[in-house]
């Protein structure tokens, strides 16, 4: 390997990456002193939601509205500092914002938790730049799935 190759190797996680992994450990935590319900889920949810930059904010908002409305179920939380949504403490789908790690688009995206096996191969995150109609069809119909 070059010396110019070598100095443009990761040398390990980012500052975003390490945030997220800090985010996490205080949720772990704060999950197992209170034992969390839906409801102190859903309130550490939408204070998440509330500190992202636009358009990353309303789009969480909306993707927000259209599981809970999709799925009544899933437990509402944080993952990683992320708005995500769990069954039987198991993360199924999550939003995450293109701004916190600096990405050009936001994602949604499913767990393992998730039944969406299609065949050998299936997609388990979606790029977004914008919501639509058609869009936010999409996502109701994948969330459908996902739980069923």
């Amino acid at each position: 390997m070059s010396a110019k190759q070598d100095s443009q190797k990761p040398k390990g996680f980012t500052d975003a990456e390490k945030a997220a992994m800090k985010e996490r450990a205080q949720e772990l935590k704060r999950e197992a002193r209170s034992k969390k319900d839906k409801e102190d889920g859903e309130k550490d949810l939408l204070t998440k939601i509330a500190e992202m930059p636009e358009p990353d904010r309303s789009m969480a908002a909306r993707i927000h509205e259209i599981v809970k409305a999709s799925a009544p179920t899933l437990t509402p939380k944080t993952w990683y500092g992320m708005p995500a949504y769990a069954r039987d403490g198991k993360i199924v789908c999550f939003f995450q914002s293109a701004h916190k790690f600096e990405a050009r688009y936001a994602t949604f995206g499913f767990n393992d938790a998730a039944h969406l096996d299609e065949g050998a191969m299936w997609a388990t995150s979606f790029a977004l730049k914008e919501l639509t109609g058609e869009v936010e069809a999409k996502i109701s119909e994948l969330v459908k799935k996902a739980v069923s």
